[in-house]
């Protein structure tokens, strides 16, 4: 059995990390994702767990927590009929591949090199959030043909190796190309359960070394993460959108652009480092 106060610590940790993405999940709509990979990471980290592989835990972990957590979001979308159904539909088969191709990818990258990549593709999405504006186009519907077969998998890979969900590429995606907002999150919530599942159906299956490995740990995903994760942003999630009720989301979305500007760049010097 582990040592109990490592258990403690690890419970307390990860609960504190859970209760903060749900928060922020329902104050400014971004996936766990951008904020679960670094918190899991530093958390591993701090448990005393290293290695090669931990960053693959962290990434694996986040996937498993975004299974149930878009089923949830694209379920209660779909109850105000927001889903896109069609681009959904369209895009699923080239989300999936790519999202296969990340977690073969990712399985056989180190901490090293998967920190540097999270941090350069974080500093895009940040200075997206802070920088974007609402009526930049590309164009006016979502692409179809050889546009969309080339760019479906780019979504998935892209999302893996970040380990994140739909939000954080599919919905930027959709909005420059003409879709509501509205209906870019509810859609994108389907993209992240494309990206997802298979990707962590594949991090299962793949081991990492002892050094990387926490408690409770099942191939790469960390279970004891997973369900307290997903125990707690149940109960905090509805904290974030009364939250997001009472204040202007704008500038909110700008301090959180700033703050995973910064985790991003901490990602990237702490790459370099090592």
């Amino acid at each position: 059995m582990p040592d109990p106060v490592l258990l403690m610590q690890m419970t307390a940790l990860l609960a504190v990390i859970g209760a903060f993405a749900g928060v922020l999940a329902g104050l400014l709509g971004v996936g766990g994702g951008i904020v679960l990979v670094p918190a899991y990471f530093y958390a591993f980290s701090v448990l005393g767990y290293g290695g090669d592989q931990l960053m693959q835990v962290s990434v694996a972990t986040s996937l498993a927590t975004i299974i149930v957590t878009s089923l949830r979001s694209v379920l209660s979308h779909n109850k105000t009929g927001a889903v896109i159904w069609p681009v959904l539909r369209g895009w699923a088969p080239g989300i999936m591949v790519g999202a296969v191709a990340g977690m073969l990818v990712v399985a056989q990258l180190r901490s090293t090199t998967l920190q540097l990549l999270f941090g350069v593709l974080a500093v895009t999405v940040g200075l997206y959030m802070a920088l974007g504006r609402s009526h930049w186009r590309l164009g006016s519907e979502m692409p179809a043909g050889p546009a969309r077969l080339s760019m479906s998998p780019v979504v998935g890979f892209l999302s893996v190796l970040m380990g994140v969900g739909g939000g954080s590429f599919g919905v930027p995606l959709m909005t420059l190309y003409g879709t509501p907002v509205h209906r870019a999150v509810a859609t994108a919530a389907g993209f992240g359960l494309l990206i997802a599942a298979p990707a962590v159906l594949g991090f299962l299956l793949s081991p990492v070394a002892a050094e990387a490995r926490p408690p409770w740990t099942v191939g790469s995903v960390n279970v004891a993460a997973f369900l307290l994760t997903i125990g707690m942003t149940l109960i905090t999630t509805p904290l974030g959108v009364r939250l997001a009720h009472s204040l202007d989301a704008l500038p909110l979305r700008r301090v959180f652009a700033v703050f995973l500007l910064l985790v991003a760049a901490n990602m990237i010097r702490k790459a370099l480092a090592g």
